[in-house]
């Protein structure tokens, strides 16, 4: 017994001396030791009142409740076999064989403007709808009646009845410079309400050949199927604009999204809810841009100015003498670039006022008197 006891102790006593002698020289190959050392964590301080740097959260929370998401329905004739068609066959099975109807929707963004309810959207997002749903920010939701639209501009107004609603603010166009920081806010691909960041590309688009009347926005802000009616916005969250298209070879956003500027959609609006539709200008003539062929041909030096090529009979222009071959270089005051600033120049005068228009004739300057007239409505 006493000899157990001895190599007890002797065997103890020997792992204690190593535990030491390693606790002391190499503390690490302990497996109960830290591998490194304290670290210490620097954490921020909340700051009340302030927002996070290069955060548009502010912007966001102004815009996003006045940013409505649409869906509307239509009924449609389903296709039917021709035998249903047959008087003999309908005869013995009844009605229950004729054409059935069915119900198919669509979905897009719209922005409130009025704490009346006034909702703006993009005329295709509504175009033949026979109902029309709107889906506040808050949760609620409300039937809308058509006000009036534009299809020439792609600009629609609808009304719905509720209370205490956000109204979005409008920027002052002049402020809109190209490289500003804007937002896109609306309801893509049916997720529910997002926004996106970019940067204003470039002002006055024309020419894509998207509406009648273009001078568009371009931002590479993500535009999506179903942002269609929703805020363009600067980063106070300021109305600068309604997103309407983007060029896609997929479907999806590459970059290049256009919106209708603002100032285009207060002309468009007050006439709307005004007269219950846009009264524009119109001389009656079709016109063609100048290309450097054409200019040379005509010895111009520029390409500037709208070539006429056609003059509608009896119309005003043909009654101010303008005729076909004729290079209009300006109205009034206002220099003629091409065929489509030439249509916004004349779309913004008052019909039944005599504007002068200067056309080029035979390499020589001539003024035009022109009484302008109404725009027919365009189906």
């Amino acid at each position: 017994m006493y000899r157990l006891w001895l190599i007890f102790a002797q065997t103890a006593t020997i792992l204690l001396a190593i535990f030491f002698v390693v606790s002391t020289l190499r503390p690490e190959l302990l497996p109960w030791q830290s591998r490194g050392g304290v670290v210490t964590i620097k954490e921020a301080s909340p700051v009340v009142g302030m927002e996070m740097p290069d955060s548009f959260n502010t912007a966001a929370e102004r815009a996003m409740p006045s940013v409505v998401n649409i869906f509307t329905s239509k009924e449609v004739k389903a296709p039917s076999h021709p035998m249903l068609n047959d008087p003999m066959f309908q005869r013995f099975f009844g009605e229950r064989f004729e054409s059935r109807r069915r119900r198919t929707s669509s979905l897009g963004s719209g922005v409130i403007v009025s704490a009346d309810g006034y909702i703006l959207t993009n005329h295709h997002v509504v175009e033949a709808a026979d109902e029309v749903e709107i889906a506040m920010a808050d949760g609620r939701k409300a039937k809308a009646v058509m006000i009036g639209s534009d299809p020439e501009t792609d600009l629609a107004i609808l009304k719905i009845d509720l209370e205490d609603l956000s109204a979005i603010t409008f920027a002052q166009p002049e402020r809109v410079k190209v490289g500003d920081v804007v937002l896109a806010m609306g309801n893509p691909f049916g997720v529910g309400q997002s926004v996106t960041m970019g940067i204003v590309g470039a002002l006055g688009r024309s020419e894509v050949g998207i509406n009648t009347f273009e001078d568009f926005i371009q931002t590479d802000a993500a535009i999506n199927p179903g942002n269609s009616g929703g805020a363009l916005t600067d980063i106070s969250g300021n109305l600068i604009g309604i997103n309407t298209a983007i060029y896609s070879r997929t479907g999806g956003s590459l970059g290049i999204g256009f919106a209708i500027p603002v100032h285009v959609v207060q002309q468009v609006m007050e006439q709307i809810l005004r007269t219950g539709s846009v009264i524009r200008g119109w001389v009656g003539v079709s016109m063609q841009d100048m290309t450097r062929e054409l200019a040379e041909s005509f010895d111009l030096k520029t390409t500037a100015g709208a070539l006429i090529s056609s003059v509608l009979r009896d119309g005003p222009a043909d009654r101010a003498g303008i005729r076909p071959g004729d290079i209009l270089v300006a109205v009034e005051e206002d220099e003629v670039k091409n065929s489509s600033d030439m249509l916004n120049l004349i779309a913004a005068l008052s019909p039944g006022e005599t504007v002068t228009v200067t056309v080029i004739r035979d390499g020589e300057e001539e003024a035009l008197q022109v009484r302008v007239g109404i725009r027919p409505k365009q189906m």
